[in-house]
C-alpha cells in the first residue's frame, strides 16, 4: 500500500513538472505586425497577411465575409489549416495577441481568443479560447474553452495536454 501511494506521488510530481515546463511566449495579429500577401477590401472584403510565430512558425492569418481564421506554417513551409471559422458560423475575428506554449523554445501549442458575433445580434459576441496542438507533422483544434471566470488557466492547462489529444471534429 505504501509503495503504491509513494509510485503515485512520484508519478504526480514528475507530471506536475513537466507540465510545468511550458513556457508562454505571445505575438501578435495586428495588421501592423503582419505582412500583407493579398487584401481586397470590395464588397465584405478579404485579407491574408502572415504574422510572426515562435520558433520559426508563422501564422497566417485569414479573413473573408468578416469572418476570420488562422493557419500555422512550420519553419519547412508546410501549412495546417485550423478552420476555425468551420466551428461557428457567425462573424469573427482572431484576437489581438495569440499565446505560444512552448517547452525549450519550441512551440507545443496555441491559444487563440476567438471572438463570435451572436446568431441574433451581430453586436454581441462570445469570446472562446481555441486551443490548438502544434508541430513539425500536425497541428489542428484540439479544444475550445468557453467564456468563464477561469477560461484563460483552463486554456493552459489544456494547451499543456495538447500533444496527447486528438485533433477535434466540428460539430
Amino acid at each position: 500500500m505504501n509503495l503504491t501511494i509513494s509510485i503515485a506521488i512520484v508519478l504526480f510530481t514528475f507530471t506536475a513538472s513537466a507540465l510545468a515546463q511550458n513556457a508562454s511566449v505571445y505575438t501578435s495579429t495586428k495588421t501592423g505586425a503582419c505582412r500583407t500577401i493579398s487584401s481586397n477590401p470590395n464588397e465584405a472584403g478579404s485579407y491574408e497577411g502572415e504574422c510572426p510565430g515562435v520558433g520559426g512558425y508563422k501564422v497566417r492569418l485569414i479573413e473573408g465575409d468578416i469572418r476570420q481564421t488562422i493557419n500555422i506554417i512550420t519553419p519547412a513551409k508546410k501549412k495546417f489549416e485550423l478552420n476555425f471559422w468551420s466551428y461557428y458560423s457567425g462573424f469573427s475575428a482572431i484576437g489581438e495577441k495569440i499565446e505560444w506554449r512552448t517547452k525549450k523554445g519550441v512551440p507545443v501549442a496555441l491559444i487563440a481568443r476567438y471572438n463570435v458575433a451572436g446568431a441574433d445580434d451581430s453586436g454581441k459576441s462570445t469570446s472562446y479560447l481555441m486551443i490548438s496542438k502544434i508541430s513539425k507533422t500536425e497541428s489542428c483544434v484540439v479544444d475550445v474553452i468557453m467564456p468563464g471566470a477561469k477560461q484563460n488557466e483552463e486554456a493552459r492547462v489544456s494547451a499543456d495536454a495538447a500533444s496527447t489529444k486528438p485533433c477535434k471534429t466540428q460539430d
